[in-house]
């Protein structure tokens, strides 16, 4: 699998917990997905979901669902 379909996978699972309102295990199934392949291993991207949403601005499933469809 190449990074972007590893990419797409990815960002699938983790919108499937974000439309179910679980959006922990949506950022926690994104960063451990990332993490399998070594082309998105440590993505930079993480640190700022992670500090967006310490800051209160992926509080909703939609706020989560823009970040996580815009991820690169």
């Amino acid at each position: 699998m190449n990074r972007a379909e590893h990419l797409a996978w990815a960002k699938d699972r983790a919108l499937e917990y974000a439309d179910r309102g679980d959006l922990a295990q949506a950022m926690a199934s994104l960063g451990s997905d990332l993490n399998k392949h070594p082309d998105t291993e440590n993505h930079s991207g993480m640190e700022l979901m992670m500090m967006l949403a310490i800051g209160g601005h992926l509080n909703a499933p939609g706020e989560l669902r823009k970040f996580i469809e815009g991820f690169q």
